[in-house]
């Protein structure tokens, strides 16, 4: 749920919550924003390091590894954590998503960051200070977001609901904005674009029209529109969809002149998938393209005829597998997947957290073999599965899962009924080569703030507040620290420092009793 003054977009996500909402139905919210105060604050701690280093792209690289560039925190070390600046925004939370579920990104000693209302800050490194903010109009409440920028050029790439913009990076300044990408039905940008070699890339989600949504890549300097692809193809996603396709995360561009992008879920019930069972292209799906083109070089689709909402949603991650270029993939099925990076072939897959027998109830209804009667209780549910990004390092790909049911009180519903409250999760390591599961580590809330590598640590955060750190060789927690509010953002780590965005939702939203509602803030942590 992207927005100029809207929501944002994952990875359910997802991120991440305001992915998870988006995927339960909250992601056409109606509800009014409130205007974001024009005086955040920042509070410094002159006795902890200044902050250090650069996270340059959504996901640390181009790869999207999630690996924390010229990081020096480690096990040795990670105790000695210290707050060196805290930066609070002061707008309301929408949507019960909360007001930040973007990551940062890190250049040249600022820190970028978008609010969930589209809002867009660049904050000093070293003392967490406002250079400069970038107020979008509040009327064009959209999506469930994560949102979030991307930097490159000089130029900060943004979105909001229906807005595509490039401001000065130094500034703030617009340099172009286009209010036209999108047509009726295509759905509002969600997603944090991804700016490689002169091309920006975008998606929406949700679209309702023929075509479901769009994915798009636009001339970095102007912001003219290069090619346009549809997630779906033609018929069905018009009759049968309530929204269908786009992209949450940002996508993978390739070295080899492709760009792939994680698409959503077609937004169907049981009784339709049922009754008029098709494999519906390109949900579900890794959609590899021709980088400069837009054409289709292949896809592969995870999961066909899909109504439990599980999207492929997070960002494709490009990797080796026995000399093989290879693109790990993951998303709210539950599975992660290890796909040839030319050819969309399968390699591997391994499902993770936990699954009650539902996995291929699509393909059974493809197959005219499924009987399902309500009420039916499906896990992975809306807000289970692989919600935030993945990280690889070495010979291993760690990823969190949420282990969340749901339940259909109707064979006509979709999204089903509502969720458990509390729901809990896990984190994973996978042997990359393999897909093997080499440990698991019971958490006892969803781990939104994407896998992070950080030398011999792994780090994550708590929806309900906690940054954590697991010693990558078994699994086990060394470090915990309560945050000051909830979070369902991805943290960044740069240097000698851990930036979390703890920005969750309102008292009473999806967990029912996270605090801090209203409290968005962006906090820096280092080591000497």
């Amino acid at each position: 749920m992207p927005a100029s003054h809207r929501t944002g977009r994952i990875r359910i996500g997802m991120s991440l919550l305001a992915i998870l909402v988006a995927l339960l139905g909250a992601a056409c919210s109606s509800s009014k924003p409130t205007a974001t105060s024009t005086k955040p604050a920042t509070i410094t701690n002159p006795k902890a390091a200044p902050p250090s280093g650069s996270w340059p792209y959504p996901n640390a690289d181009l790869d999207n590894t999630r690996q924390a560039p010229s990081s020096v925190i480690s096990a040795a070390n990670v105790s000695q954590l210290q707050q060196a600046w805290t930066f609070r925004i002061t707008s309301k939370p929408d949507g019960g998503v909360g007001a930040l579920a973007m990551s940062p990104v890190v250049v040249n000693g600022v820190v970028y960051i978008q609010d969930m209302q589209a809002n867009v800050y660049a904050l000093d490194l070293a003392s967490g200070k406002l250079r400069w903010e970038y107020q979008v109009n509040t009327a064009e409440l959209g999506g469930p977001g994560p949102d979030g920028v991307a930097v490159a050029d000089g130029r900060v790439y943004g979105t909001s609901a229906h807005t595509a913009f490039a401001l000065s990076a130094a500034t703030g300044k617009p340099v172009w904005v286009d209010r036209s990408l999108l047509t009726s039905g295509q759905g509002a940008f969600s997603i944090q674009p991804q700016e490689v070699a002169g091309r920006v890339y975008l998606a929406s989600s949700l679209g309702t029209g023929p075509g479901g949504g769009i994915l798009l890549a636009l001339d970095a300097a102007s912001g003219k529109v290069i090619w346009k692809f549809n997630t779906m193809l033609g018929s069905d996603a018009a009759v049968r969809q309530v929204g269908a396709g786009g992209a949450w995360e940002p996508p993978l561009v390739g070295s080899d002149g492709s760009v792939t992008f994680g698409i959503g879920n077609p937004y169907e019930s049981p009784a339709t998938a049922i009754a008029h069972p098709a494999r519906l292209l390109y949900a579900d799906s890794e959609v590899n393209l021709d980088a400069a083109t837009g054409k289709l070089r292949w896809y592969y689709q995870a999961e066909p005829n899909d109504f439990q909402d599980h999207d492929l949603q997070t960002s494709p991650i490009a990797t080796t597998i026995n000399g093989t270029s290879a693109i790990i993939a993951a998303g709210k099925m539950g599975y992660v997947y290890a796909l040839n990076a030319q050819t969309g072939a399968l390699l591997w897959k391994t499902p993770v957290g936990v699954h009650n027998g539902h996995d291929n109830d699509g393909v059974l209804a493809l197959e005219h073999k499924l009987h399902l009667t309500a009420p039916v209780t499906i896990e992975p549910g809306a807000l289970g599965g692989v919600l935030s990004n993945p990280a690889v390092s070495g010979n291993t790909v760690y990823v969190s899962t949420v282990d969340e049911p749901i339940t259909y009180t109707k064979l006509t519903q979709i999204l089903g009924g509502a969720a458990p409250s509390t729901p809990t999760g896990n984190i994973e390591a996978l042997n990359l080569a393999t897909g093997a599961v080499e440990w698991d580590t019971k958490l006892p809330q969803m781990a939104l703030g994407a896998t992070t590598v950080s030398n011999d640590l792994v780090f994550s955060t708590l929806y309900d507040g906690e940054l954590i750190a697991l010693n990558r060789a078994t699994g086990a927690i060394v470090y915990r620290h309560q945050l000051p509010t909830s979070t369902n953002a991805p943290l960044v780590i740069a240097g000698n420092t851990v930036i979390v965005p703890a920005g969750g939702p309102l008292t009473g939203g999806l967990l029912g009793g996270a605090s801090g509602g209203g409290k968005a803030q962006v906090v820096a942590y280092t080591v000497r």
